[in-house]
């Protein structure tokens, strides 16, 4: 390694990725070569079940430039990455799933970008969100949509798949928070960035392991995460019908001493409805706040890890 030639870490997240995680390997390495830079691919296992780690340790005992980390358990994607980027030394470190859906051929012109630009990250953002299906994508867009308006980010065709300079990196590394949404955080930073448009492929072999329940999840941490006007939406709906009742009351009053009060079974029962609805919501975004402080409060670590594999003639790590 020259004084010349940056050091690129490219941080993998692997999940139940065994069956092709060979070819996709190959095809970052092809990549990667074209960069004219020194790089290392950092390995991490999210706790597969099938062959990964196999596959992982044999591929490293034929390249010095893998390092890999296999997680005690599924931690998430999100606590992958951070294991990833905790273990990164590179100048530059990009993410990549292994899925095969961001797509390799893109990364000479990530590290082009980041050297000719002096950005401190750059992004790629997808044109479209590929083969999905109509309520994924209507998902993804309401949610995207949601948060903007909630937080002031735009998220839209954003994606993990990005570069960050060791600046970004080190700064994002100090969040040490527990309900991890890595897009969220790094737009947060506001660092100065670029983007790539890339066009989503199909997944390489087998199906995506994101089910619905795993995608509501993590919207409710990014919202949770990045904004509590959800809270504030409670205090405003409190207000509201507190004005509501005030003004209903002296209706009711009024019409009692004027003595043309009459039965209003229906109405008392749907005002019931209504209010007891709100306040189950209202319980229920209240909950979920708290829940996120109660995770944070543990102050458990973010992930376990139960294997490593570091290169025989490693690298002295990045300050």
């Amino acid at each position: 390694m020259t004084n010349d030639q940056p050091l690129v870490s490219l941080v993998i997240p692997i999940f139940q990725e065994a069956a092709h995680l060979r070819v996709f390997l190959a095809s970052v390495r092809e990549a990667l070569d074209k960069c004219h830079c020194v790089y290392e691919l950092v390995l991490v296992d999210d706790g597969s079940a099938d062959d990964t780690w196999r596959v992982i340790t044999e591929e490293a005992n034929a390249s010095s430039s893998i390092r890999a980390l296999r997680l005690s358990r599924n931690f998430g994607k999100e606590q992958a990455l951070c294991a990833g980027l905790e273990h990164a030394r590179g100048d530059a470190v990009i993410l990549i799933d292994a899925d095969g859906q961001h797509p390799a051929s893109l990364l000479p012109e990530m590290v082009r970008m980041w050297q000719a630009s002096g950005a401190d990250i750059v992004e790629a953002v997808k044109r479209n969100r590929g083969h999905e299906s109509f309520s994924n994508k209507f998902g993804a867009l309401l949610f995207y949509l949601l948060l903007h308006k909630l937080s002031g980010f735009n998220f839209k065709g954003s994606s993990d798949f990005k570069l960050m300079n060791r600046k970004a990196v080190n700064a994002w590394l100090k969040m040490g928070e527990r309900n991890v949404f890595f897009r969220g955080m790094t737009v947060w930073m506001g660092f100065t960035t670029v983007q790539i448009p890339f066009e989503v492929v199909p997944r390489s072999t087998g199906q995506s392991t994101w089910s619905n329940l795993k995608r509501l999840k993590l919207a409710l941490t990014g919202i949770t995460a990045f904004s509590s006007v959800p809270l504030q939406l409670v205090t405003f709906a409190g207000f509201f019908f507190l004005i509501f009742s005030v003004l209903l009351g002296a209706e009711t009053l009024y019409l009692k001493l004027a003595g043309r009060a009459v039965s209003g079974f229906a109405t008392v029962i749907l005002l019931e409805l209504l209010i007891g609805s709100l306040l189950m919501i209202s319980l229920g975004i209240i909950g979920e706040y708290l829940a996120r402080i109660y995770e944070e409060v543990k102050g458990r670590p973010r992930y376990l890890v139960t294997d490593s594999i570091t290169p025989a003639t490693d690298l002295v790590p990045k300050e």
